[in-house]
């Protein structure tokens, strides 16, 4: 099936109407607006406008407030503990992240973790938000367990990404945003919508065989961590889940491994949860808290110019930094539109009936 442009504006408008009519006030909505579209500009469409209905349906199951009281619950001058009070997640990331903006104003370093929350959209956003400070940001978030630790077949983990945001002088800001899974599961239902099968390695069947099958986390497979197998270094994906998975919730009192809140809301919630939602953990360290902030981005500069330099192994695919294919979709997208396969199409065309908001597709 074919892919459908849409300007960014259009889909702005959409996007900002469908969380309004669940409930969100003018300031929630435009942001939660922002954070979702902000994955489909830079490229990471799993994580962008295709993942809205998943938010109404949760609304709908009434595990998501859209009118939340998100609150400092525990601080001290450098960190805090927020209360996402089961609100969206694009929504209580933001301001948990300017909490540890704010502290690292004060204290050189800001670290909040966040419970009772839900899917935050892509760490980098919230990561990103340090750099306008000449601060670094840090963004993870656990997820639905999909994932089965290295030696085994239960899904115990989620695919727990990371964000590191460093600014940069005169070159673009180094912006490392991952999955510490193989691949996250994102691109395996965007597989699905195109009826294509998976490298190997990216998933296991329910009894721990590898296989190419898109759809098998739907027949009880899992989703490995970044290595795949133990010979190509697993224990080292796994590893880092895990270390997300804790500073997200273990440490803010949120559910954490098997028992995080599922994404999609036809999934029962797990039994005899330890806590409450889905946990985020961030952080921001200003730059002159270690050197002066002019010093260090010229040498940030000098560091990205010689890694973009470095002897490429073919002429044609030079060596790049993180965050340039992002940045270079985000201005691609911005200029041309978005492309929207034609799957997510239906979805919001289901999604604008059924809240009555009148959309031309």
């Amino acid at each position: 099936m074919a892919n459908t442009i849409y300007r960014y504006d259009q889909l702005k408008e959409l996007t900002y109407e469908v969380f309004s009519k669940i409930g969100c006030n003018h300031t929630d909505a435009t942001l939660a607006t922002k954070v979702l579209l902000s994955a489909d500009l830079r490229g990471i469409d799993s994580h962008g406008i295709a993942r809205l209905i998943g938010y109404v349906r949760l609304w709908e199951a009434d595990r998501v407030n859209a009118s939340p009281d998100i609150k400092i619950v525990h601080e001290t001058p450098s960190t805090a503990v927020v209360d996402g009070d089961r609100g969206l997640g694009l929504v209580v990331a933001p301001f948990a992240m300017q909490v540890a903006i704010d502290k690292a104003k004060n204290c050189g370093t800001g670290w909040v973790s966040v419970k009772n929350s839900n899917h935050y959209g892509i760490a980098g956003y919230h990561a990103m938000m340090a750099l306008e400070n000449d601060m670094i940001g840090m963004s993870m978030t656990n997820a639905s367990a999909l994932v089965a630790p290295t030696f085994s077949k239960e899904r115990m983990l989620g695919t727990n990404p990371i964000c590191v945001a460093i600014p940069a002088g005169e070159e673009p800001a180094f912006v490392a945003d991952f999955a510490t899974t193989t691949a996250a599961n994102g691109k395996l239902e965007i597989l699905q919508r195109k009826e294509e099968d998976t490298p190997l390695g990216w998933v296991q069947d329910k009894e721990g065989t590898d296989v190419t099958d898109a759809n098998i986390l739907k027949k009880g497979g899992v989703l490995l961590p970044l290595g795949s197998d133990r010979e190509h270094s697993s224990h080292k994906g796994y590893a880092l889940g895990s270390i997300v998975d804790i500073f997200s919730a273990v440490l803010s009192g949120a559910s954490y491994g098997p028992w995080a809140p599922p994404f999609p809301a036809y999934v029962p919630m797990p039994q005899n949860m330890p806590g409450e939602g889905l946990g985020h953990f961030f952080g921001a360290m200003r730059v002159d808290a270690f050197r002066p902030a002019d010093d260090f981005k010229k040498h940030m500069d000098n560091w990205i110019r010689r890694f973009r330099s470095a002897a490429p192994i073919h002429p044609d695919q030079p060596v790049i930094i993180p965050g340039d294919p992002e940045r270079d979709f985000e201005n691609e997208r911005l200029k041309n539109g978005i492309p929207l396969h034609e799957s997510v199409v239906t979805d919001l065309k289901s999604l604008a009936e059924k809240l009555n908001i009148s959309f031309s597709f």
